[in-house]
This record gives C-alpha cells, sequence and structure tokens, in this order.
C-alpha cells in the first residue's frame, strides 16, 4: 500500500492502521462510508503528494484512532517525534472558530503554535486538502464552515510554506463551492481557449528561441496557465470579464549564470531586448526589480507584450539565483504580494521548508522551534484570545474588558478552579469569576504582564486614591474644626516631606485609609505651635525694646501714617495688599524691616492678629495725605464681546489716577475679559470712584481689588 517506503517504514504504518482500524471499527463518516476511509486519503496525500517520512503517515493513523475515544497509543511504544506530531493534530483538532473571517491571523498563529513538530502543519494541510476533496459528504451547514476556515487559515498556510499545488486545489474546490456560477465560466473558458493557448505558445516561444540561442543563453522556460480561483479574484477587483485578464496565460524565462550581479542585469535586460523586439510592449505594465529591487529582496523584469494578433501575454524574466530567492527566500511569493508576516514566524515556516525538502531528516527538535511569545486561549463560548507568554488569569480577564478585570476573584482553568494569579497556557478554556466587592490593589501590578492590564491597575488604583483622598481630606478638615487648630500651607508641606509622602493627595489618600493618624496630625500641630511659643518667647525682650523704639510717644500709643516716614520712622506698606491712603489698617512689628503696613482686609490679617497679638502696632492715617502716591491693582471680569477695554481706560483717565500697567486675557472657555489693572492713587477716595464707574459700565461683571 506504501510502496514508497522501505519494509521497516511500511511495518510501522501498517502497525499504526491496524490500530487505528480497531479504534474506529464502528465510526462512520457523514455519508454512511468507514470513518477509516479518511486516514487512508490524508495517509496518501502526506506519502504520495507531499513525500514526508513513514513516521509522519504514522502520525495521522495515530491522530484518527484518538478522535472519538481515548486510546493507549504509548502502548506501541513507538519513537517520541511520532506522539509529539500526535499531540499536535490533536490540539489543532479542538480549534473551533467562533469568527474565522475576523481572526484568521490569530487562528494561523494558534495551529503552528500546537505545531511543536513542524510537520504538523503540513499534516494538518493534508487532512484539510483530504476534508475539500471530500465536501459533498458532509451537510450544508457543515461545509459552508469548513469551505470559510479553508479560504481564510489554510490556503494561506498553503501558500506561506510552498505547497503551491495543494492552494492552487483548495482554491478551486472553494471557488466551485462558494461561486459554482463563476467557477464555472472560468473554467470552461479556459477547456474552450485551450488549443488557442497551445497555438499561442507555440507561436510566440519559436522567434525567441532562435535568438536566444544564437546568443548563447542557456536557459528554460516556466509556461503556466492561472488557477480560477486566480483568475476569479482577478476578475473581481479589477472589475473585468475572463478576457480582461492579461495574465491567464504566463511565460517565465529563467536564465542560467553565474551568480554575478553585473552579468546577471545586463542577460535580463537582453532577453528583455529580444521579447520587445519581437513584441509590442504595453510600457504601463513594465516592471524593473533588478534596476531597483523590492525592499524584501525581489528580483525580475516583469512586461506585458501584444502578439500580431492582439493577445496579451505576461512575460517574467530572471536568473535561477533570482529565481530561486523568489520562491524560497524572505521574497518568496507569500511576501511579496503584501501578505501580513512576522519575522520569527517565518523564520520557522523556513524550517518546516527544510523538513519538507529533507524528508530523512530524523531529529526534528534539531529544527527552530515556533515562537513562544504569545499564548493562545480560550473563553468557554470558544472565542479565541491571545495573550504575552506568561500572562495570568487577571491578563486574561482585562483582556475581556475592564470591568470583569477589576472585579475578578479568580476563574475556572479548563473546569479547575484557580487564584487571580494563575499563569495559563495555550489551549487553556478559561472562565473569570468575578464579585462586585472586589477591587484592584497594589499587588496586582506583579501578577500581570499585559500592558492593557497593567495600564488599567494603575487607572483603577489612581482613581481610588483620588477617591481616598477626598475623604481622607474632608475628615481631617473636620478633626481640625472640631480641635480649633489649623494647617496652614507651609506647615502642611514641611508635615508631608518629613513623613515621606510625594504629592497632597498621597498624603490625604493615607489619611482615609487610616494609614497616617489623624491624632499624628494633631501632635504635630501643637508641638510646632509650642515650639514657635518658645521661640518668640525667647526674643520677646529683645524685640520689645526694639518695638518701644519705633513707636510713637502718644498716649494712645497710636502711629500717625500718611505718604511719607513720620519723625524718621521706619515703615512700608505690605505688598500682599497694598494700603491706600483711607484704607482701615494695622501695623505689624517685623523682625530686620521695621514695621509693615496691612489692610485689615489682607489675607494675611487674620493670621498676624491671631498668632502675634504683640506684635501689632495701632496705626491711623494723617488728616489729609501728604501728595504722594499709592499702589493698587484691580480685577475685572467683562464680557468679550463688548468694547469695555477702551471704556476701562477713559474712566481711569478721567480721575486723578495713573496707570501703570494694564493686562488683558480672554478666557474662551467662559467668553469673557479678565482685566489687571495696577494703578498709583493719591486716596481710597479717588479709588471708589474709578472702581464705581467701572462696575456701571456696560459688558462689565464683576470688579475687585487684589
Amino acid at each position: 500500500m506504501f510502496e514508497e517506503y522501505n519494509e521497516q517504514g511500511q511495518q510501522l504504518i501498517q502497525l499504526c492502521r491496524d490500530f487505528a482500524v480497531e479504534a474506529l471499527r464502528d465510526v462512520q463518516r457523514s455519508d454512511g462510508s468507514p470513518f477509516i476511509k479518511h486516514p487512508d486519503a490524508v495517509a496518501r496525500i502526506v506519502a504520495s503528494e507531499i513525500g514526508l517520512p513513514p513516521e509522519c503517515v504514522a502520525a495521522v493513523y495515530l491522530h484518527e484512532a484518538g478522535r472519538f475515544k481515548e486510546v493507549d497509543i504509548r502502548s506501541l511504544k513507538l519513537d517520541e517525534s511520532i506522539y509529539t506530531m500526535v499531540d499536535g493534530l490533536d490540539k489543532i483538532s479542538t480549534i473551533k472558530p467562533k469568527d474565522t473571517r475576523l481572526e484568521a491571523e490569530n487562528y494561523k498563529k494558534l495551529i503552528i503554535q500546537y505545531s511543536k513538530d513542524p510537520r504538523v502543519t503540513v499534516l494538518k494541510l493534508a487532512d484539510r486538502l483530504e476534508v475539500m476533496r471530500s465536501l459533498a459528504i458532509f451537510p450544508k451547514s457543515s461545509r459552508e464552515n469548513k469551505v470559510l476556515e479553508t479560504l481564510m487559515l489554510y490556503i494561506p498556510l498553503a501558500h506561506q510554506l510552498g505547497l503551491y499545488n495543494m492552494k492552487r486545489e483548495m482554491e478551486d474546490i472553494y471557488l466551485s463551492y462558494a461561486e459554482p456560477e463563476q467557477y464555472r465560466l472560468i473554467t470552461n473558458k479556459l477547456k474552450a481557449t485551450q488549443r488557442d493557448r497551445e497555438k499561442l505558445m507555440m507561436e510566440f516561444i519559436q522567434p525567441l528561441k532562435g535568438k536566444l540561442d544564437a546568443a548563447g543563453i542557456q536557459y528554460k522556460l516556466k509556461i503556466r496557465t492561472k488557477a480560477a480561483y486566480s483568475i476569479w479574484c482577478k476578475m473581481m477587483k479589477q472589475k473585468v470579464p475572463f478576457e480582461g485578464v492579461f495574465d491567464v496565460f504566463a511565460i517565465r524565462f529563467i536564465i542560467d549564470c553565474e551568480p554575478d550581479i553585473t552579468l546577471e542585469k545586463e542577460l535580463c535586460w537582453k532577453v528583455f531586448g529580444f521579447v520587445t523586439e519581437e513584441y509590442e510592449q504595453d510600457t504601463k505594465r513594465l516592471r524593473d526589480w533588478i534596476t531597483n529591487p523590492k525592499t524584501n529582496g525581489y528580483e525580475s523584469l516583469h512586461i506585458t507584450v501584444k502578439n500580431r494578433e492582439g493577445a496579451y501575454i505576461e512575460v517574467q524574466i530572471r536568473t535561477k539565483r533570482m529565481d530561486d530567492i523568489a520562491e524560497n527566500g524572505f521574497a518568496s511569493h507569500w511576501s511579496y504580494k503584501g501578505i501580513k508576516r512576522e519575522e520569527s514566524l517565518d523564520n520557522w515556516l523556513s524550517a518546516v521548508r527544510y523538513a519538507l525538502e529533507h524528508p530523512d531528516t530524523d531529529s526534528p527538535e534539531e529544527l527552530p522551534q515556533p515562537p513562544s511569545k504569545e499564548i493562545f486561549v480560550f473563553t468557554p463560548s470558544g472565542e479565541l484570545r491571545i495573550l504575552p507568554e506568561g500572562a495570568s488569569v487577571l491578563d486574561f480577564a482585562f483582556g475581556i474588558h475592564t470591568g470583569i478585570g477589576s472585579r475578578c476573584v479568580g476563574a475556572k482553568v479548563n473546569g479547575k478552579a484557580v487564584s487571580i494569579k494563575e499563569k495559563l497556557s495555550t489551549g487553556d478554556v478559561v472562565e473569570i469569576l468575578t464579585s462586585k466587592n472586589q477591587k484592584p490593589n497594589q499587588d496586582w501590578l506583579g501578577w500581570v504582564v499585559s500592558s492593557k492590564a497593567r495600564s488599567k491597575i494603575k487607572q483603577a488604583l489612581s482613581m481610588q486614591e483620588l477617591a481616598t483622598a477626598a475623604d481622607g481630606k474632608e475628615l481631617l478638615s473636620r478633626r481640625l474644626k472640631n480641635w480649633k487648630l489649623e494647617l496652614p500651607d507651609e506647615m502642611l508641606t514641611e508635615l508631608r516631606k518629613k513623613l515621606g509622602y510625594s504629592t497632597l493627595n498621597t498624603f490625604y489618600a493615607a489619611v482615609g485609609n487610616g494609614t497616617l493618624d489623624v491624632n499624628q496630625i494633631k501632635e504635630y500641630i501643637l508641638g510646632e505651635e509650642k515650639r514657635h511659643q518658645e521661640a518668640v518667647e525667647a526674643a520677646q525682650a529683645a524685640e520689645e525694646a526694639k518695638t518701644r523704639s519705633i513707636q510713637m510717644e502718644s498716649k494712645d500709643d497710636i502711629l500717625v501714617l500718611n505718604a511719607k516716614d513720620v519723625k524718621g520712622l521706619d515703615y512700608k506698606m505690605a505688598r500682599c495688599c497694598h494700603p491706600v491712603f483711607g484704607d482701615d489698617v494695622f501695623g505689624f512689628v517685623t523682625r530686620g524691616e521695621g514695621i509693615k503696613i496691612h489692610r485689615i482686609t489682607c489675607p494675611n490679617a487674620s493670621r498676624l492678629l491671631t498668632m502675634f497679638p504683640y506684635r501689632i502696632q495701632k496705626v491711623r492715617w494723617a488728616e489729609t495725605p501728604s501728595g504722594g502716591g499709592f499702589q493698587a491693582t484691580l480685577k475685572i471680569v467683562a464680557e468679550s464681546e463688548s468694547p469695555v477695554v477702551n471704556r476701562v481706560m477713559e474712566v481711569a483717565g478721567a480721575f486723578k489716577v495713573s496707570v501703570r500697567s494694564f493686562n488683558v486675557t480672554e478666557n474662551r472657555r467662559n467668553g469673557t475679559f479678565e482685566i489687571s489693572m495696577k494703578l498709583l492713587v493719591p486716596s481710597t477716595a479717588e479709588l471708589d470712584k474709578v472702581v464705581s464707574q467701572i462696575r456701571i459700565l456696560k459688558g462689565v461683571i464683576k470688579v475687585v481689588r487684589s
């Protein structure tokens, strides 16, 4: 039955076939015929059409023997490589694509991932070819699924492996079922024009053959008629009838010469010259990939010519080296058609090609193994998910949905309950378990490897921190109010740094989650106030002497102010509130800068009056201003549509004030102008006049003094 192999190989195959016959004794195909016919047909394809070694044929029989019931194939005590191939085929047979059209690339990767021995993929292709040849025996629904799977998964794999005859046959079978009318049209047209093509070929080659022989060019021809499926694809893509497909008939010249780039180019262009001298060329369809090879290394001259009868013929011209690269190297047809590929996958698939070309290889483990940077995992409904190698249940959960990942408490992997940090493997079926009370924590970041999971966990932790920080801030504020204590910004910053919190959010979050006890903050505030009080009391004696030296000698102990120094007294207007003659003010005795005059409405007034009452100096303005000026800043908010800017300047010019600076900022979000105007004024009376006039301007929303 398998004359291709020696006696030892035939004995191995017979042993495994007998095992399969016994295991499949009562199993039938869809048409009622014995199921053993399927592995017999696949084995014949593997042996005769592909030419793989007998171990591969044995693996086919053992795989099919275990399809419908458990069998102990290891009782046969065969070479381990056979069991490796059977294991790969068993795993591939479990793949049930949910939507092949959408996830074809992923399912192709999964097939290859399961193929630890590279020949497994080829065996699966042989199996699929037999299924396509037997499509008529399957129910309509099953047939439609198999046709779609073949188009999206197995035809591209066959093409990538260089199994062009297998690919071509599966494509044509696909077309005969998917588009039967188009298939009949194309095949009948090919049959009807066969004699014309043969005649055309003879007429085309004859004059060229003479010229090439005369030039001493060694070559061979590859002549082919395009497959029905490929013709149909071009008809659909280009929206042309059968007659509009130019390359139904193609001739390829393969020049035999030394692999010298200069010589190769010279000979290719010489053949090109002979062809275009004899036939009219379509210059629009010239493709010169010899002068400028494609980035993937593909080199060839393509030209479409028209003979004297007006028939179009595609001609490809290349050397043997160029043809070898195009057919077998990194510039294979798979690559230069622009089909998606990955370098690691290509390297491994090259090993498959090597296994096909070297059937006597005894150690398939020496060949490169399939890429292992990804794992392929399924949902209970059969959806395929691809994750990085080392991914956990948490990675899978976040891969499905962020909400599911955030509430994940564990999973059932292949029916067994596991924790959220359980590592997954290719082929696992994972059912996620969730709880509404679950939420991410910092430990989760150490249990995931996918970027999506890490990003979503960090985002969730950040949101949790913000919410906890808000609770902590509210709690601290409430406690401080009960204790009648204040925590100024300067003191808060010092405390945060002392306790090692990088941001205010982390500080308040620690309060919110109880990591930082609010009583610890209370003790810090009280300690700081006590320390400050002690320092003040220690310096008070010296301060009193200085304070007495600068206070006015009056029965009311009041400092009288005007725009100039009084009796040589050293005082300054505070920059935080810019007092103007007429404002309610008080003096504060500083350490080294004399007395600072503050408005009673100054933002710092409350703190100074409460914490340092012994350094407060009563002051009052003189009866009349001395003629000096005071700086004041007005903040004006106005509608951006109104011409208010010029009017504000007009108002300022109408009074005894001097404009020192005027800045306008547009707030597009609110549709307003925000105006900052610094003035030099003689008194609050004049300033009040300016403010009152600006407030009544049309379009002005608010005027405040800062």
